[in-house]
């Protein structure tokens, strides 16, 4: 991501206007990675029950859906008169997947307590789902910026 991120810095020097979408997409990838290593430090520490992890885990899942929500209206502020208009894709992967991410991470950890088995798995999953979406989103921002950056200076194809 500190690639994409130097790449981003650039291609807003670049163009200005490409600014608005560059900027909701950049910074949800790199929270959702550090959500992915933030569950997996607190899985790894030593609690004295599952009462306080869960307890832990819960409150990264309200963040994570406050967050994921905050997107979505920043999503929604983009218009087919922005620079970057988002598609289905950026949807769903953007604002739509990781809300059922943060879901799935806050039914985990309240489910903790009562079902431990079944729980470390849909926060396993959950966690193993934000280190794929990073690494998708992060490959299309550089896509887009690439094709971008090839459009700016070959002309319009």
């Amino acid at each position: 991501m500190f690639v994409v991120i130097t790449l981003v810095a650039r291609q807003e020097r670049l163009q200005r206007n490409t600014r608005d979408g560059v900027e909701t997409f950049s910074s949800p990838t790199v929270v959702h990675f550090c959500a992915a290593l933030l569950i997996s430090a607190v899985m790894a520490a030593p609690w004295p029950s599952l009462v306080p992890l869960g307890t832990v885990l819960a409150l990264i899942g309200v963040y994570g859906i406050a967050y994921a929500m905050r997107v979505l209206m920043r999503m929604t502020r983009l218009t087919s008169k922005s620079p970057y208009f988002p598609g289905f894709d950026d949807w769903f992967w953007y604002s739509l997947m990781p809300l059922a991410t943060y879901v799935a991470i806050l039914i985990g950890a309240v489910l903790l307590v009562v079902v431990p088995r079944g729980a470390l798995f849909v926060l396993a999953g959950g966690t193993v789902v934000f280190i794929f979406m990073g690494i998708r989103n992060a490959w299309d921002t550089v896509t887009y910026i690439a094709v971008e950056d090839l459009t700016d200076r070959n002309g319009p194809s």
